[in-house]
C-alpha cells in the first residue's frame, strides 16, 4: 500500500467518527434560541453549522484531501436526514426555520469547505529540469 492510498484510508476512517459527532451534537444543538428584541435567533443552527465546518476544515488539512471532507459532509447529511425523516412522534428535527437551516446548511458548507480543502491537497512530484540528468 502506497502512502496516498493509506493517508486516503486513514482520513476515511477519521471521517465517519467525526461525522457521527457532529451530526448528533448538531442536531441536538440546532434547535437551541435566544430571544432578541421579540425575534427568536436560531443560534444553535449556526453553531452546529461551525461544528461541521471546524470538523471538515481539520480533516482536509490533516489529510491534505478533499476526500476526508467530503465523506464527513456526506455521512453527517445522511445522518441529519434520517434523523428528520422519521415518524412524527419520534422525529429529532422538525421542519421549522433551525431544521431547515441545519439540513441545507450542511450541503452549504460542506460544497463551500470542498472548495476551500482543495488548496491543502497534494499535487505529485515531478522531477525538476536541474536534479535529472
Amino acid at each position: 500500500m502506497n502512502k496516498w492510498a493509506a493517508g486516503t484510508a486513514g482520513g476515511i476512517a477519521a471521517a465517519i467518527p467525526a461525522a457521527l459527532f457532529v451530526a448528533l451534537a448538531g442536531t441536538m444543538l440546532h434547535g437551541q434560541y435566544v430571544l432578541l428584541a421579540g425575534i427568536q435567533i436560531p443560534w444553535g443552527a449556526a453553531g452546529a453549522l461551525t461544528l461541521l465546518g471546524a470538523a471538515e476544515l481539520w480533516l482536509g488539512a490533516a489529510f491534505r484531501s478533499v476526500l476526508p471532507a467530503g465523506v464527513c459532509g456526506a455521512v453527517c447529511y445522511a445522518l441529519a436526514g434520517w434523523c428528520s425523516s422519521l415518524e412524527p412522534g419520534r422525529r429529532l428535527i422538525i421542519r421549522n426555520l433551525a431544521g431547515s437551516l441545519w439540513i441545507y446548511g450542511i450541503a452549504a458548507v460542506t460544497l463551500v469547505l470542498l472548495v476551500w480543502c482543495r488548496r491543502y491537497r497534494q499535487l505529485p512530484r515531478t522531477q525538476s529540469a536541474v536534479g535529472s540528468r
